[in-house]
């Protein structure tokens, strides 16, 4: 027996080297696969060391030599993954995420029949789903998300009886959902968002009682969510955004979801009302009803849900006070509110003030808001952005706004607020985007409108990407700090009162795009600076009283993108604007002004005397109505605008008269 053993011991050891090759062999592979690799993570794969050895490579301890993991995460590798691979078949484990991985999943993966985990998931490879991923029945982890996969997901998934996490999001796959899926009855992560897919939610999947994350989102999908998926009592995270869906939302929902922690049915098709249930899910953090056609009263008992961080119900019919906000002062870690687009009538609550300091967003536009925004908003001092657009607010922006040092975009544009812009303004020096305008305006120059200047401290918002002023009375000169709000993109100060010349100090602005100072007093020419705002794609100087040459550089040789009509002083410019042309100072032989003044009994103090010696005083009188009359016809053809000027044939006439008339006797 013993010799028997040591006879066997070379073929015992020859088939360990061969199987150990084997898999060195497909590394190496593997490797050659690879043309991209920045931090030389494969320089280790070389045979100057054992292949067990090598970075990323985990070998068996009960079978020497054998691979049973590659994890490579995270390397910047990029290349082809080389279809060796398949002959690892003591593989569990193949983690190639966040690389930059190309080309087709190997079919020949699909032999690694003791592979529990694949996780290819942000990379470039593209084809479709290999179907023979199937024949992997010990896989527990399909992970393929976010790379540029097509096709179907194959029917042939079902067979995976030990998967527990699929993710196929972020691909460009297409088709139905397979009825197969519901065949996964270990599944508890289904992961689609992002794709094609079209159809309805297969009914299947309420079969899968250990389901508890659901991404279904920005698809195409259609119909009504299976009513019984809502009775999978585990799931805590759904996701079906952005998708042609219908129905309404059970009643019961609260109840029988009670670990929901996110839940988002925005942007779909969806009816009925909110159920009031939902608020019997207490873990509840983020809710999104957006963008359907809810209708119905706001959800009562808010305050419930003391984990609430995101609300937003905004573009629904949902009708009813602002009440609501009174219960959501009991959620100490809100942090957005968005009821935008409803039709929730009547004004703030004081309680808004007693919000959480957590609050970050507000956003309650295009509502048929009333009253004045309460001093207590000032509270809030984590807000960076309140939007309460297209209200129907008045009275005064409170100085306690000032306070807000978080605030990054402010919107009150379309209200009917009135008064002076605080000057307290200026200490919001994180503000972004600053929208007051068309506050009171109900037509042209009607309404109470913001009145005053525009306050110098508007310099301190150093940050501001977007200023819009456009339609109130602000009067003035545009304040010379307003230079120092260097990241300026978008200004719009149209249709007020502003007065004075264009100041240099919009010079300095380099990166605007946007500039409209329309229907205001500006006087003076256009600057040169602006033919030196590259980046300026929009500039409206119309109804202003701006006079002189318009430049022909930069923005001004875009018809389309330039705007200065009713400047009635203007000329010169591109054909395209359809301005009359500059009269060169060099064609004046006399000054126009002048000589209108002086026709025509001044016409002997712009004339030579001398010419008159000798004449007895009839002749004089006579040469003098002479000399006026020839001056006229002068500055009718010097007159500054071409559409002002006689024409040849016109003087040519006129002159005829003269001559008839004052001619030698």
């Amino acid at each position: 027996m013993f010799l028997f053993y040591y006879a066997l011991l070379p073929l015992w050891t020859s088939s360990a080297m061969q199987t150990n090759q084997t898999d060195r062999l497909a590394l190496i592979y593997f490797r050659d696969g690879v043309d991209k690799d920045p931090l030389g993570i494969l320089s280790s794969w070389n045979d100057s060391s054992h292949h067990c050895k090598w970075q990323g490579v985990v070998c068996s301890g009960w079978h020497p030599g054998r691979v049973v993991s590659i994890n490579l995460t995270s390397k910047g590798l990029g290349g082809l993954l080389s279809p060796h691979v398949g002959n690892l078949s003591f593989l569990r484990r193949l983690v190639l995420q966040n690389n930059s991985f190309r080309g087709e999943i190997p079919p020949s993966i699909g032999h690694l029949f003791r592979l529990r985990s694949l996780v290819l998931s942000n990379n470039s490879f593209g084809g479709q789903v290999p179907t023979n991923l199937s024949q992997c029945s010990n896989l527990e982890i399909l992970n393929l998300v976010d790379n540029q996969l097509v096709g179907k997901i194959p029917d042939e998934l079902g067979s995976l009886s030990k998967l527990r996490v699929l993710g196929l999001a972020k691909n460009s796959l297409t088709g139905s959902i397979p009825n197969s899926i519901g065949n996964l009855s270990q599944l508890s992560t289904l992961s689609l968002i992002y794709n094609g897919l079209q159809g309805e939610i297969p009914e299947t999947l309420s079969k899968l009682r250990g389901l508890g994350f659901v991404q279904l989102a920005l698809n195409q999908l259609t119909g009504e969510i299976p009513p019984a998926i809502f009775n999978i009592s585990g799931i805590f995270y759904f996701s079906a955004f952005d998708n042609q869906l219908r129905g309404s939302i059970p009643p019961y929902i609260g109840d029988t979801l009670p670990s929901l922690t996110y839940l988002n049915f925005g942007s779909n098709l969806f009816t009925g009302v909110i159920p009031p249930s939902l608020w019997n899910a207490s873990g509840l953090q983020e809710i999104y009803f957006n963008n359907n056609s809810f209708h119905g009263p706001m959800p009562a008992n808010l305050g419930r849900l003391k984990a609430l961080e995101v609300m937003h119900l905004a573009s629904n019919q949902l009708r009813d006070d602002f009440s609501f906000i009174t219960s959501l002062t009991n959620c100490s870690r809100l942090e957005t509110i968005a009821a935008d687009l409803n039709f929730l009538e009547g004004p703030l609550p004081d309680s808004i003030g007693n919000l959480s300091n957590s609050v970050q967003r507000i956003s309650m536009g295009y509502n048929p808001m009333f009253g004045t925004i309460p001093p207590g908003i000032g509270n809030l001092l984590n807000l960076s952005l309140l939007g309460l657009p297209n209200n129907s607010l008045s009275g005064r922006v409170p100085s306690s706004i000032g306070a807000l040092h978080n605030l990054h975009t402010l919107y009150l544009s379309r209200n009917m607020l009135t008064g002076e812009i605080p000057s307290l303004i200026g200490n919001l020096t994180l503000l972004n985007n600053l929208h007051l305008n068309f506050n009171g305006f109900y037509g042209k120059y009607r309404g109470v409108l913001l009145s005053g200047s525009l306050p110098s401290q508007v310099g301190s918002l150093a940050n501001l990407v977007e200023l819009d002023l456009s339609y109130n009375k602000l009067t003035g000169p545009i304040p010379s700090s307003i230079s120092k709000c260097l990241l300026l993109e978008r200004l719009s100060l149209a249709v007020n009162s502003f007065d004075g010349e264009i100041p240099p100090a919009l010079g300095t602005l380099r990166g605007l795009r946007e500039l409209d100072v329309s229907h205001n007093d500006f006087s003076g020419k256009i600057p040169s600076f602006l033919v030196q705002l590259t980046d300026l794609n929009y500039l409206n100087l119309s109804l202003n009283k701006l006079e002189g040459e318009v430049p022909k550089q930069g923005v001004f040789l875009n018809a389309s993108a330039v705007f200065v009509f009713e400047n009635s002083n203007l000329c010169g410019g591109i054909a395209e604007l359809n301005l009359p042309s500059c009269k060169s100072n060099t064609s004046k032989p006399f000054s126009t002004k002048k000589v209108t003044v002086a026709l025509p009994h001044g016409a002997m103090e712009i004339v030579d005397s001398a010419i008159f010696n000798g004449e007895d005083e009839r002749e004089t009188e006579r040469m003098r109505d002479c000399i006026a009359s020839v001056l006229t016809v002068g500055v009718a053809c010097s007159m500054e605008w071409p559409r002002d000027r006689m024409g040849m044939a016109e003087v040519h006439k006129e002159l005829h008269k003269i001559r008839a008339r004052y001619g030698a006797k």
